[in-house]
């Protein structure tokens, strides 16, 4: 008979616990929707929708310090597929990038032995989507292509740099946080390195500054009560380097650009945020906590409305939106008009209990969404929190200044409805509406006040801290098949017993002893049957060595747990070891320093006590032989003798049944079994056992070959010994051989064979790692290593099926690992996780496209349907089962970033040049304008009401005479020429710049619209510009309304940026329409590569065709032809058609093909016969469709 082995589908999987500190920083949310956290040297990935791990990612040697997902800023097809790409740093210096779906490493990085600072991809630019930039201490940045892992180029700088932070409106710029201030770059470019050592600034309180009189302004009152204790913390950036008195950055925890709105950065200390204005140089806002608040720990900025989160050290998280500068009616004291940047707080969850081993370490939140926040805590628990907003009105005292929360008036471009009072809570800016600024109108009356609440959407929990004992349950049998869970138990400290079901679901139960000592721990688990366990543990001794001994039985069934021993257990030696017997009908506890005891499992009794000249046992194992079957077979048939004797055959099989279950009920079988144990001098003594009777056997003198005995595992004919001094011993007991192998590991801890008829591998634990055997052969199979194969030290193994083993770790991780002990990184597409997964990145790319293009849009059916199964596709039972909830918007869903932006700007543009002419649009209704996170893609209107709003704060928060200048640069640049030459006449006599102020006030008061004046003043100005001095040349032709020449000026010497804010501040929509195409040209040069922010721009100004034809050529065929299908009043692009027509074809889209075909002229009638030349049907008429700009979005 050929032996065969039964085995249960286990894949291979790490369970994770606490993490280390050096995984603080260690985590990531990507707009892929899924979470990346550090746990020691692994990498867990996680599903926030339905709180599961999905992947663990094995290959780094030391502890992971940062992880960042690569940005999906990039336009998707076949060859550029969405794709689940992460870049990890550990503490060695090693970068890894991971395609995490097949759970490999595509590339390695390492350039320096010490830990990454930082990491950031690169999403700016159309040119590549492989460019990562890592911090490599002390001071250098490195841009890698991580793709290759090729090192692009290399910089240095003076100081040792902590962290850096990109500008989101303009990736020339970025900000280096170092130990000594912080330093600004202007040219960043991923071509070449920064050109110099960019611009070092320090953080100073005013009194640290150079000395300066700030003028009084009569109307001014005096500072006192709120502002004077702002100004208490009020610091500003200068070029010195401060002095001992000053506020440096030593205490900064975070350095980070604000992405709602340009040119602002907060700074992050422990009780305070600064918000810096950074033209000014000057902070515009604080957030402080009182004496008695909690601290914060981390902040992270929002971009779709000004708002912060921020987490406290004792785990809250809190949320703060920007107060309206608005001032209330009802507000009349003045202290309350304080023109300041404030963040009050909306909502906060709850705090988390802090130990000295529990704290937060980092909060992540959503980037799609940015109403979904996730807290990751050092016991390796993760907290999910999101955002609610509710129907309700907050008690808020009207002197307070705080205005209430509302509703936004208008979603993707399209103003709510009369009946329609407020939006799903799909987003933050869904939400809540727009801060407001000076000069915009109140809430419309159908808007809703709303607050805002956290609630726990769910929490993922690790194992506890180490030290493991580890026990896999009675293996799977033909017997057993039908009502058999593979269980693992865990014995961790503080007597818990973790059970997880490693199959279908991932059920963790919690079982705690009755025990009252905090110190006790489980050493050791022994399974008494399919559902129930035995395990052990001891107290710490006391003055005479002795302890307090628990051995407990619990059934998983029923969560009864009792103290097997009974009263047993105070003040004796402690138990070393405990073993049950092969058919679970015994169990040896054996003692350190007292002989060992033989209890019966079944009823609970005490067998045997050794006498106590009984030989100190060093290691004991069970006979898997037995005469289970004989005398089963004898009683068998004696019962039926007994049933022949009684003529009747109803009484006959009566007695029968009657037998056997009294049998079995009584348990009156009592087979006979053996153990084997060794003793200090390594002799091997056999005992037999049966029922009550215990019997000595055969004892074998020791081997001089070995040390002594620590252990020993019996399977079969098979017997096999381990010593001290990493000696193995195999016995063949039929051949009646031995043959030792000396593996020069050290001392052999632990030996098990693995389940399965006829399976002899052998499982091997030394201190310094493990190995597998082939008992047949007398071969080492596979090895495990601290310090060569893996850098944690291995704490308990055992056999998880018969070909997978599972290992505890002193990382706190239990890994289930095949034969080989390779790498537990798995692909996640295989995997059979407890609740199904939405994630467009796991399906191969066609699958995923195809999914994306028959949700996007579906104009060939009367009804907008979610049922694929009709779509004529291969594999299309892949996604099939994807589909489960509501479809809001798409590129959110996808988390595709680069169809986020561009819907979100076109489908607003579209809806407001469909109301009315271009030049109308420029005046939206109030809080109908695009968000101020998009900048200069905003409404003119809006944007020159933002900048005059913010210009007013600077001129508020003015601390010196260059901040006044600047101030009345501005001024001047925004036509606000009176309060210009107030600030101009600020200048006090003994100021160098007097004399040139007090010209400039006159000229811009006296200046005139003649043609002479003019005339001069432009010569004037082109002379200026002419010599090198740009910014005063602007400045006197924005006087005399020459803006469009100064914008002109401004593109010529590369002032992009500065020429573009001019425009939209300045000029009218017909002349900024004309700086802004120039601009858009610029963008598409070779040089910029920028061709989807030009995009953008050219979708502000609404030129759609421009846009469709731009598309077109760039090959982004398939939101063109959505494009142009949302704005049909500009007219048709075949090519576009045609080509998103073959697309929809290749995809198996047959009647989405049919209708795109029917649009593209004559050469849609080629496509048409192709298309339906097989089925002989005629071709269709072409259907008729709504236009759909919003939903494209």
């Amino acid at each position: 008979m050929i032996p065969y082995t039964v085995n249960i589908k286990l894949a291979a999987r790490t369970l994770t616990g606490t993490l280390n500190l050096q995984n603080k920083t260690a985590v990531d949310w990507g707009w892929q929707g899924l979470i990346a956290q550090g746990c020691h040297s692994s990498i867990l990935i996680i599903d926030p929708k339905t709180s599961q791990t999905i992947q663990v990612l094995e290959r780094h040697k030391a502890n992971v310090v940062k992880v960042r997902w690569s940005r999906e800023n990039y336009y998707h097809n076949v060859s550029s597929p969405y794709c689940l790409r992460l870049a990890s740093g550990d503490a060695s210096g090693k970068i890894i990038v991971w395609d995490v779906v097949s759970g490999t490493a595509h590339c390695e990085i390492q350039e320096h032995s010490k830990p990454i600072q930082d990491l950031e991809w690169l999403w700016n630019q159309d040119a590549s989507r492989d460019l990562l930039l890592a911090i490599h201490p002390p001071n250098y940045i490195v841009l890698w292509n991580g793709d290759t892992g090729t090192k692009l180029w290399k910089k240095s700088y003076a100081e040792n740099i902590l962290s850096f932070s990109f500008d989101p409106f303009d990736s020339s710029n970025m900000a280096l946080l170092t130990s000594e201030g912080i330093v600004f770059i202007t040219d960043f470019s991923h071509s070449k390195p920064p050109g110099n050592a960019g611009k070092k600034v320090y953080i100073a309180s005013p009194h640290a500054s150079p000395a300066h009189t700030k003028p009084a302004h009569t109307a001014a009152p005096v500072p006192t009560g709120a502002k004077k204790a702002l100004n208490k913390v009020k610091v500003l950036i200068t070029n010195e380097k401060p002095t001992a008195e000053a506020v440096t950055l030593n205490d900064c925890l975070q350095l980070s650009y604000l992405p709602s709105k340009r040119n602002h950065m907060l700074l992050l200390y422990p009780r305070e945020i600064l918000i810096l204005d950074l033209e000014l140089s000057q902070t515009v806002g604080v957030v402080a906590i009182e004496r008695s608040g909690v601290p914060f720990v981390q902040v992270i900025p929002c971009a779709q409305r000004d708002a912060l989160y921020c987490l406290h050290e004792n785990g809250c998280i809190s949320l703060r939106v920007c107060r309206s500068t608005i001032t209330p009616e009802e507000t009349t004291d003045p202290e309350q008009n304080v023109y300041e940047l404030m963040y009050d707080l909306r909502s906060q969850c709850d705090a988390i209990r802090v130990t000295k081993t529990v704290r937060p370490y980092r909060m992540v939140i959503c980037p799609v969404n940015e109403n979904n926040a996730a807290l990751m805590v050092s016991d390796g628990r993760a907290m999910l929190w999101e955002l609610k907003a509710h129907k309700g009105k907050a008690a808020v005292n009207p002197s307070s200044g705080l205005l209430p929360l509302y509703t936004p008036v208008s979603f993707c471009g399209a103003p709510l409805g009369p009946n329609q009072k407020r939006i799903q809570d799909l987003s933050l800016n869904s939400m809540i509406g727009q801060t407001l600024i000076a000069g915009e109108a109140l809430s419309p009356s159908n808007q809703q006040e709303v607050q805002l609440k956290f609630l726990l959407t769910g929490l993922l929990s690790g194992l506890p801290l180490p030290p493991f004992a580890l026990r896999m349950c009675p293996p799977l049998t033909t017997k057993n098949i039908n009502n058999y869970q593979p269980l693992l138990a865990i014995g961790v400290s503080l007597r818990d017993v973790v059970e997880e079901y490693l199959t279908a679901r991932l059920r963790i139960l919690t079982f705690k002893t009755c025990c009252v000592c905090v110190c006790l721990f489980d050493r050791g688990i022994e399974w008494v049957s399919l559902t129930s366990f035995l395990s052990f543990a001891t107290s710490a001794p006391n003055n005479m060595g002795l302890v307090r001994n628990e051995l407990q039985h619990v059934d998983l069934p029923t969560g009864r747990c009792f103290a097997f021993r009974g009263e047993r257990g105070n003040d004796e030696p402690p138990i070393e070891m405990i073993k049950v017997s092969h058919l679970k009908q015994y169990l040896v506890v054996v003692f350190r320093d007292k002989p060992l005891e033989l209890w019966d499992t079944r009823t609970g009794t005490l067998l045997r006590e050794m006498a106590k000249n009984f030989p100190t046992v060093t290691a004991l194992e069970w006979s898997p032989s037995h005469n289970l079957k004989s005398l089963k077979k004898k009683q068998m048939a004696a019962r039926e003798a007994i049933a022949r004797q009684t003529p009747d055959v109803f009484l006959h099989y009566s007695l029968l049944q009657d037998a056997e279950s009294k049998s079995e009920s009584s348990q009156a079988i009592s087979a006979r079994e053996h153990f084997v144990f060794t003793d200090m001098d390594g002799q091997v003594y056999h005992i037999t056992v049966e029922g009550n009777t215990v019997k000595d056997g055969a004892r074998i003198p020791p081997d001089g070959s070995m040390g002594s005995i620590a252990c020993i595992a019996w399977k079969g004919d098979t017997l096999v010994l381990g010593d001290v001094d990493g000696n193995l011993n195999f016995w063949d007991l039929k051949a009646r051989l031995s043959r030792g192998i000396p593996t020069h590991r050290g001392w052999v801890k632990k030996i098990r064979f693995a389940p399965g008829k006829g399976n002899q591998k052998l499982l091997v634990m030394y201190t310094d790692g493990a190995e597998v055997w082939d008992t047949k052969e007398v071969q080492m199979v596979s090895s495990m290593r601290i310090g060569r194969n893996v850098n944690y030290r291995i704490l308990d193994i055992d056999w998880c099926t018969s070909d997978k083993v599972v290992l505890a770790s002193d990382d706190g991780c239990i890994r289930v690992l095949e034969m080989a002990m390779k790498s537990a990184s798995y692909r996640m597409d295989e995997q059979d996780l407890t609740d199904p997964v939405w994630c467009p990145y796991l399906l191969v790319p066609r699958a995923a496209l195809t999914l994306k293009a028959f949700l996007l849009l579906q104009p060939w059916s009367g009804t907008f349907t979610m049922d694929i199964t009709q779509v004529d596709y291969n594999e299309k039972d892949e996604i099939k089962g994807l589909i489960q909830e509501q479809l809001n918007s798409l590129s959110k869903l996808f988390g595709d970033e680069s169809d986020l932006t561009f819907w979100t700007v076109a489908a607003h543009y579209l809806q407001s040049f469909c109301q009315g002419s271009p030049a109308e649009s420029t005046k939206p209704s109030p809080q109908s304008h695009l968000d101020i996170c998009h900048d200069v893609l905003c409404e003119s209107s809006y944007f020159q009401k933002f900048q005059l709003d913010r210009v007013h704060l600077q001129e508020v928060k003015r601390s010196s005479y260059e901040h006044t200048k600047k101030c009345a640069d501005q001024l001047l640049l925004l036509g606000q020429t009176d309060r210009a030459v107030q600030l101009l006449l600020e200048t006090s006599a003994d100021n160098a710049s007097y004399y040139c102020d007090s010209l400039k006030a006159c000229l811009v008061t006296t200046i005139t619209s003649s043609g002479p004046s003019q005339s001069t003043i432009k010569l004037v100005a082109t002379n200026m510009i002419a010599n090198g001095k740009l910014a005063e040349g602007v400045q006197l032709l924005c006087l005399i309304d020459k803006a469009e020449d100064a914008c002109r000026y401004l593109q010529t010497y590369g002032e992009w940026n500065r020429a573009t804010w001019l425009a939209k501040v300045r000029l009218s929509p017909a002349e900024s329409s004309d700086v802004l195409k120039r601009w858009a040209e610029h963008l598409c040069s070779s040089q910029v590569n920028q061709k989807s922010k030009a995009i953008l721009v050219l979708l502000s100004l609404g030129c759609f065709y421009k846009v469709g034809e731009m598309l077109n050529n760039m090959r982004h065929f398939d939101r063109a032809a959505l494009f142009i299908e949302a704005c049909l009043q500009h007219g048709v692009m075949e090519t576009s058609f045609v080509e998103y027509d073959r697309l929809l074809r290749s995809l198996g889209l047959r009647e989405g093909a049919a209708l795109w075909a029917s649009r593209a002229g004559s050469a849609g009638e080629e496509l048409m016969e192709e298309l339906f030349q097989g089925d002989g049907s005629s071709t269709p008429s072409r259907p008729a469709i709504k236009s759909t700009a919003g939903g494209a979005a």
